[in-house]
């Protein structure tokens, strides 16, 4: 076994890309998407305002869009310029103040103003289109105002008729609305269990001995297997204990349970997903499909998190993918640790969640007794060829 190990570090030592994998490049992509989002809110979004009226009101509502921080408004002449920009993503949204705006409003009617946002930008949409619509009530809240004072109406009639009912909204776990402690761990997670993927896949291809048209397997492939679960596992966990502590003792973002916490669900997730991607590579005994199948799975698994979009309301397919990544069902005890402050019973039962997992280790067995080891002249082939590399 031990022999196995000194190959395990000599085959890393010697590969420049898996070596990259297992230290700089974790570290570099880590950083590199915290200070994507370092800035903690979106500021001064661009968005396009047609102003069909040209009035004072009109006027003062573009204004009262250009007091919010938010937002950013670009003036387009018509409505079908400022579409076009939409579509080149110039402009994340677009606000149109219809003809006659002011004249509507005076004499009591209902003009409509019509706002439109790029839902292509799920989180900028969402962002935009509760500022717009606060930026243009309020505005339209004090023109109401001056017009029933105008008609003889007292302040505290007034008041009651425009805002019957005073809405405050408070955000329990974010309370900054800080996009960095909202978005940045579960991309992270997303980015570490890719990496993983990646590491093991490339450890793993190694085994595969080519002869001919069939890639074989070593007689001792599977003692080699537990050498590099082994081997591996303490080093990406590593990073993932970088990614904690990054996050929640350097940056100081805010954690109600405890981080030993996390490191167990760490540890429970790159089990499942060492046999995930060891039974994919069995199913297809192929370096290149491997690698290229398992990049597809894993790629979008922070879209299927049910960070940005809620899971029920995801289609029953993607609910299925879901299922299948171990970050999805990570992230589950990981928002109950930092937001809840759970304790050790509820994250065992949120990590009973990987039963699913233990199926593969049966299916993995059979793929095991039915694989096609490699005959006895090419073994004494691959020895030679290893004298001779060395």
């Amino acid at each position: 076994m031990r022999h196995l190990f000194q190959r395990e570090w000599k085959t890393l030592w010697h590969s420049p890309w898996q070596l990259a994998l297992v230290s700089y490049i974790p570290l570099m992509g880590v950083l590199a998407l915290w200070w994507l989002f370092s800035a903690g809110l979106p500021r001064q979004l661009p968005v396009a305002v047609v102003d069909l009226d040209n009035s004072q009101i009109s006027r003062m509502l573009t204004r009262q869009l250009s007091a919010n921080a938010v937002i950013a408004p670009r003036s387009y002449a018509n409505e079908a310029s400022a579409i076009e920009a939409m579509r080149k993503v110039e402009v994340y949204g677009l606000v149109v103040l219809p003809y006659q705006l002011k004249k509507d409003l005076v004499t009591s009617k209902q003009p409509t103003i019509d706002i439109r946002y790029n839902s292509q930008f799920l989180l900028v949409g969402k962002l935009l289109s509760s500022q717009l619509q606060l930026s243009l009530g309020e505005g339209l809240t004090h023109i109401g105002e001056v017009n029933l004072l105008l008609k003889g109406a007292n302040k505290a009639t007034v008041d009651v008729s425009l805002t019957p009912i005073s809405n405050q909204t408070t955000a329990l776990f974010n309370r900054n609305n800080n996009y960095v402690g909202f978005l940045v761990p579960p991309i992270l997670v997303a980015l570490w269990q890719l990496l993983s993927m990646l590491v093991f896949v490339n450890s793993v291809n190694t085994e595969l001995i080519p002869q001919g048209e069939r890639n074989y397997l070593a007689k001792n492939f599977w003692s080699t297997v537990w050498v590099k679960i082994v081997f591996y596992s303490p080093i990406m966990l590593v990073h993932g204990g970088f990614i904690l502590m990054w996050l929640y003792h350097y940056l100081g973002l805010p954690i109600a349970g405890s981080l030993w916490l996390l490191v167990l669900a760490q540890v429970v997730m790159l089990s499942a997903l060492w046999l995930l991607v060891l039974f994919i590579f069995m199913v297809m005994r192929d370096s290149a499909r491997v690698v290229s199948f398992c990049t597809a799975l894993f790629a979008p698994a922070f879209a299927f998190m049910g960070i940005t979009f809620p899971v029920n309301d995801m289609p029953l397919l993607a609910q299925w993918w879901r299922l299948v990544m171990p970050s999805s069902h990570y992230i589950d005890s990981h928002v109950s640790v930092v937001s809840y402050g759970v304790g050790l019973p509820h994250v065992l039962l949120q990590i009973s969640s990987y039963w699913g997992f233990l199926l593969l280790v049966p299916l993995l067995y059979i793929l095991g007794r039915h694989a096609q080891k490699i005959p006895p002249q090419v073994t004494k082939t691959k020895q030679i060829n290893l004298e001779v590399n060395e």
